[in-house]
């Protein structure tokens, strides 16, 4: 498997330079990874294929899946491509480096948990800014603008939401300096958990059932069904930062009340 990975990486080095890799392989790699991920959340609901799993029962209509794409692409390639091409050289200086050969992958996955940690945790901080009243008026409300959200909601958002938010997710690569390979497979695992998270079914192989810290669709689903003052739920990926600053409470007690549990509001 090794010396596969590194006979693909050989040839992608050969043939591209470092900054098309890095800028243009970066871009395409996402958009595959996003729109394949998120795209059959929208014919689940439109055909109301595994509607059990359904969170919500409210439909999104075509108009505004359409409206959706629309400006996922417009935003992508407007906002997000040229980023990625204006961020090459700082990455460079951050140390990124595309040569043979790979990481092990030892070092690779210990600097993606590590991503995700800090990613999670950078990222409720600056989300629970963007629900200050005057953030979620001017830029987190277009987000917001989808109660049910579908996969594909993942990355709607205001161009100015894409850039402060968008730290999170480079400031661990930024500490590390990783290799190209090891920046792809993060962003791969970040954009099919944040679609994942958005996708709006729970399943019973849904990672959150299975392991505890893991916030998953249910979780974020609250957050999007609720007004702005009193969503909670801000973290990305897991539930610790919720838990310790109290801002998942309404979501513990509505789990709680569906269990049949009795809830003392006081805790709550």
């Amino acid at each position: 498997m090794a010396s596969l990975l590194e006979a693909g990486w050989r040839f992608l080095i050969t043939h591209f330079s470092d900054f098309q890799l890095a800028s243009l392989g970066s871009f395409f790699l996402h958009e595959g990874v996003f729109f394949l991920a998120g795209l059959p959340f929208i014919f689940f609901e439109r055909a109301g294929f595994l509607s059990k799993y359904k969170i919500q029962s409210k439909q999104n209509s075509v108009a505004a899946q359409e409206k959706c794409i629309t400006r996922l692409l417009l935003y992508h390639f407007c906002v997000n491509l040229p980023l990625m091409i204006m961020s090459y050289p700082v990455f460079r200086y951050m140390g990124m480096r595309s040569t043979l050969p790979l990481p092990s992958w030892k070092v690779v996955v210990s600097q993606i948990l590590f991503y995700f940690i800090i990613e999670d945790f950078v990222f409720y901080w600056g989300h629970r800014i963007l629900h200050t009243k005057w953030l979620y008026k001017h830029v987190h409300s277009v987000h917001h603008e989808y109660a049910t959200p579908f996969g594909l909601t993942s990355e709607y958002a205001h161009p100015a939401e894409i850039l402060f938010l968008g730290f999170a997710t480079i400031v661990g690569p930024a500490i590390t300096g990783p290799h190209l390979f090891t920046l792809w497979l993060w962003m791969v695992l970040r954009v099919l958990e944040t679609v994942e998270a958005h996708c709006g079914y729970h399943f019973p192989w849904s990672f959150s059932n299975l392991f505890p810290l893991y916030g998953g669709a249910d979780f974020h689903d609250y957050h999007h069904r609720l007004l702005y003052t009193k969503s909670g739920n801000y973290s990305s990926t897991f539930v610790y930062m919720d838990w310790i600053f109290g801002t998942d409470q309404g979501y513990r007690k509505l789990k709680a009340l569906k269990s049949g549990a009795e809830v003392d509001d006081k805790q709550m």
